[in-house]
């Protein structure tokens, strides 16, 4: 039960604190934050994994070293026809290389490759022969340039295109390959810009244009008779490492899209499952605290669900359950008490104003007597009120223990035995001295049980005989109270457990019970998780022979 000076009002509200929870706009809102994270959570992994996949820069390394080697061979092949075919050996010491007949054989070599540009370097390191130089009529000069890319298939391709060579052209800037400017010849300068070994071995040229496009360029040795009078300088774009980079890359594009995509609509749903029946979760405690869901008010399907919203949604219909129950309680006990006080207090008033104007001395002083009992009665009325009322708070607070049972009952009968006067009932322990193990609070327990032994004295016949019996059954422990008084009318077996019921034996003075001790009994042993009921004993012909009061508590 609540504490001694809550009213229904504070038990109201304190069920509206409870259930009150956000506003119906911040229940709306907190939909977004979910998605939000839900979609973060899932989608990190793939955006992480995208970022790695597409850093693609071993397996476009492979490919620049497959391309360098292509056109290393195709360089020391043109290499060894120019040293064949376009060398003076007017001095074998020292050959040369002819130019007039190197110029038409180099262009010759390089036009089984298109978009390829080949150069011939004196040992000196002037040109020689360049395969893009062509005489024009009149003698003029023309220079091929580089030719354009191949236009995509598709606008779309053009699209994905456009946007992988801007992206793939800042990444060129970015990088340590040298950019050629815009509108400069592509072709390299041997001496200025081939890498060189400390052990002067020539490495391959890499370079990008302006708008991206990958250019290699290798430089070959022109040998004759062990001596290099020249060098062969092939220069190429490398369209098909792009090509292929760039083909790896949107696959991988499509996978990452498709996977992000069911990924967002995982988390949708994801997100539909969980915050859409949290968001009528809150709305149902919405309408609990404003009154309007006493019965029915989480959905039924939610607590249909076999998962944790539904379990969720379960104990939020137990509580509203309970907490539904608990206030109706506080009203009848509100009530009751209300009406338990009224009478002591309505005698006083009626005793008073006797009191006033009777001037009998005798018959004031029995006023009087009157008077002082309703006190007590009031006194002791109040005191179990309260007692009552602290129940539920002071269990809800004291953490149950294991507790053997057995010493306790057989320390109550030993008790009883020492302080009972002649004529009182006999007590007779029926359980073993240990091994009755359960959780509880040993005070409260025994409140409980004291309280079944005195109504049982209280009932029993003068010289007659009160069993206390504990033992195992199954996975609980049972405690009887058997004695052999007149027994409990069948239709009040249940009512003796109510607030303010009294059933007392005859001759015994009005007042002296408050009604309450076996409905704290009740909370206390419903607190600790087990049961307490009432019975009657009859004998083989069906007559009443005394009452039994059981007890049963989860064993340990």
């Amino acid at each position: 039960m609540p504490g001694r000076d809550m009213t229904v009002a504070d038990a109201t509200a304190t069920v509206g604190r409870r259930f009150a929870g956000p506003s119906r706009a911040g229940i709306r809102s907190a939909v977004s934050p979910l998605l939000r994270r839900i979609l973060l959570v899932n989608a990190l992994p793939i955006m992480l994994l995208a970022a790695a996949l597409l850093y693609l820069d071993d397996y476009q390394n492979g490919l620049v070293e497959a391309a360098v080697s292509g056109l290393r061979t195709q360089a020391q092949i043109f290499a060894g026809a120019l040293s064949e075919s376009a060398t003076s050996l007017d001095n074998p010491e020292a050959p040369t290389i002819n130019a007039d007949v190197a110029r038409p054989l180099l262009r010759r070599l390089v036009e089984p490759t298109p978009g390829a540009l080949a150069r011939l370097f004196a040992p000196e390191g002037f040109l020689l022969a360049d395969s893009r130089v062509l005489p024009g009529p009149g003698g003029t000069v023309v220079t091929e340039p580089l030719p354009p890319p191949p236009p995509a298939r598709s606008p779309i391709g053009r699209l994905v295109e456009g946007g992988y060579d801007a992206a793939l052209a800042l990444v060129a800037r970015g990088s340590s390959m040298p950019v050629i400017p815009e509108g400069a010849d592509w072709g390299p300068d041997l001496q200025a810009e081939f890498p060189r070994t400390p052990e002067g071995e020539i490495l391959p040229l890499l370079r990008r244009t302006a708008d991206g496009r990958l250019i290699v360029s290798v430089s070959v040795p022109v040998n004759r008779n062990r001596r290099t009078i020249g060098f062969v300088v092939l220069t190429r774009e490398a369209r098909e490492v792009d090509q292929a980079v760039f083909q790896v890359r949107t696959t991988i594009l499509a996978t990452i899209a498709l996977a992000l995509g069911i990924t967002v609509g995982m988390s949708v749903y994801l997100a539909a499952t969980i915050a859409r029946p949290m968001r009528r979760l809150a709305r149902a405690a919405e309408r609990m605290r404003e009154g309007r869901g006493r019965s029915g008010s989480v959905p039924r399907d939610l607590v249909a669900r076999r998962d944790e919203i539904g379990e969720l949604a379960d104990a939020l219909a137990e509580s509203a359950a309970a907490l539904w129950a608990r206030m109706d309680g506080i009203e009848r006990f509100a009530a009751d008490v209300a009406h338990e006080i009224k009478n002591p207090l309505t005698s006083m008033r009626s005793a008073i104003e006797t009191l006033r104007r009777l001037p009998d001395p005798e018959g004031q002083k029995r006023l009087l007597g009157i008077i002082a009992e309703d006190v007590q009665r009031l006194d002791r009325l109040i005191s179990e009120i309260a007692d009552a009322s602290r129940v539920d708070a002071e269990l809800s607070r004291t953490p149950t223990e294991p507790l053997d049972i057995a010493p306790i009952l057989a320390t109550l009968v030993e008790l009883n035995e020492v302080t009972r006067d002649d004529g009182q009932p006999r007590m007779v322990l029926d359980a073993p001295a240990e091994g009755l193990a359960v959780k509880a609070v040993e005070g409260r327990l025994v409140q409980v049980l004291r309280n079944l032994l005195a109504n049982a004295v209280s009932f029993s016949p003068r010289g007659g005989t009160i069993r206390l019996v504990g033992r195992h059954l199954g996975t609980a422990v049972e405690i009887a109270v058997e004695d052999e008084g007149p027994g409990i009318p069948e239709a009040r077996l249940e009512h003796v457990f109510e607030r303010f019921y009294s059933e007392r034996p005859r001759g015994e003075q009005f007042g002296q019970h408050s009604g309450l001790g076996l409905s704290i009994s009740r909370q206390i042993i419903e607190a600790l998780r087990g049961t307490i009921t009432a019975e009657n004993l009859r004998d083989g012909s069906g007559t009443v022979t005394g009452a039994r009061f059981l007890v049963r508590l989860p064993a340990v």
